[in-house]
């Protein structure tokens, strides 16, 4: 080994990382590496030793983990970062017995947030998605994914873009961008759901593609959202336009999104509550990633989709928080995490994945991070833990004692 190591983090208790450059599904989605009185080595922002003590040579700087736990960091594989206001007070409509899109069609929900992130400036906007990453960060997370979504016109929609991409240039974590112009009708089309579809279509996503806002294109096929039908030509208009899909599908209703996003090509499917048999089996022969989102039906008192059944049929599962201001108010991931063992029956092993390699796959990322080994990215969480077992155990709050970017200690302290 002849190369410079910049840092070495030394009396590593254990090291817990899943291994590769794809997503992981059925057994394999367990299948990660333990290794205890372990060290790693940093050059150049990058792994460049991973394994037991004694495998990697000196650093000018050296840390130690005092014998802790050590974890890839954490990828949240679907946000809604970008927004204005807050909407805590739908909380008590939803204790009346108001639904989702009860409060949706009377103007609340999405639109409630449209309407506050339009009038928002984007300094506003920068200023609060910057506080909310540095709290993702002092947690664990690395890397996001950050949708738009709540400006619903040419104009907004791009005000939200360019915000996300100021995040992702200045920010501390790195960020992939999601166009979801097509998240639900606003309320000057409500009685033209064509001529919205074709504004997203025809306008929205040639303008997003050519100004190079977004990597990805994504649409919200439900009930009360957009048909198969709509969902399909938005995605079809993204991949024209050289955008990678994404699709929210399956998550009040049975409508054959699965189904849908494995015909359309889409790099992950997300939520999928009421995905049918036949959409988990569509999805698993596939190349998709399923983004669960555990704490949205945490956060509305609803079913769980069916991991079990999903990593049973080989289809790789991610866990993400779905953070956004109105259905998943939480940016720790590691509640979800906690929430994927309790509710969706993982283990350990198989959640740590889905937060970490799983979650990088479904940003097309899984080459660059997503796990601890040499000529990855050097992003690492330091854990107040000895085991794994431990941090999906304790809840309620972070149990992250430093976060590691790009070879360097960022939020935290060691």
């Amino acid at each position: 080994m002849s190369a410079q190591i910049d840092l070495k983090l030394k009396n590593i208790g254990l090291l817990a990382t899943p291994y590769g450059g794809r997503a992981k599904g059925g057994r394999d989605q367990g299948a990660i590496s333990f290794v205890p009185d372990a060290e790693v080595g940093i050059s150049g922002g990058r792994f460049f030793y991973a394994g037991p003590r004694g495998g990697c040579p000196g650093a000018a700087r050296e840390i130690d983990c005092g014998g802790r736990l050590l974890t890839p960091g954490l990828v949240d594989a679907h946000t809604h970062l970008v927004f204005g206001g807050w909407r805590h007070g739908e909380m008590a409509r939803r204790l009346s017995g108001d639904s989702y899109l009860d409060i949706l069609k009377s103007g609340g929900g999405i639109i409630e947030t449209v309407r506050r992130t339009r009038e928002a400036g984007e300094e506003e906007l920068f200023e609060k998605g910057l506080a909310l990453l540095a709290e993702m960060l002092s947690q664990g997370t690395t890397t996001a994914e950050c949708k738009s979504g709540y400006g619903l016109s040419l104009s907004a929609e791009m005000k939200q873009l360019r915000v996300m991409e100021r995040l992702a240039r200045e920010g501390p974590l790195d960020l992939a961008l999601t166009f979801m112009g097509a998240h639900a009708l606003p309320l000057e089309y409500a009685g033209d759901r064509a001529g919205y579809v074709s504004l997203v279509c025809d306008e929205m996503i040639p303008a997003v593609a050519e100004a190079g806002l977004a990597r990805f294109c994504d649409v919200f096929c439900e009930t009360g959202a957009f048909s198969l039908e709509e969902s399909a030509r938005v995605l079809r208009a993204g991949r024209e336009h050289g955008l990678l899909c994404k699709a929210h599908v399956d998550e009040i209703d049975a409508m054959g999104g699965a189904e849908m996003a494995a015909e359309a090509g889409c790099v992950s499917a997300e939520h999928l509550v009421r995905a049918s048999d036949e959409g988990i089996r569509a999805l698993a022969s596939s190349d998709a990633v399923a983004c669960l989102l555990p704490t949205t039906s945490f956060c509305l008192d609803k079913d769980y989709a069916r991991a079990r059944d999903m990593i049973a049929a080989g289809l790789p599962v991610a866990i993400c928080t779905d953070f956004n201001p109105g259905s998943s108010p939480c940016l720790n991931l590691q509640f979800p995490m906690y929430l994927a063992c309790l509710k969706y029956r993982m283990t350990p092993a198989e959640a740590l994945t889905a937060v970490t390699l799983n979650g990088a796959a479904a940003l097309g990322l899984c080459a660059e991070t997503g796990s601890v080994e040499a000529g990855k990215r050097a992003d690492a969480v330091l854990w107040e833990a000895r085991d794994l077992d431990y941090i999906f155990y304790r809840f309620g709050g972070s149990l992250a004692r430093a976060t590691i970017k790009n070879g360097e200690v960022v939020a935290g302290n060691i």
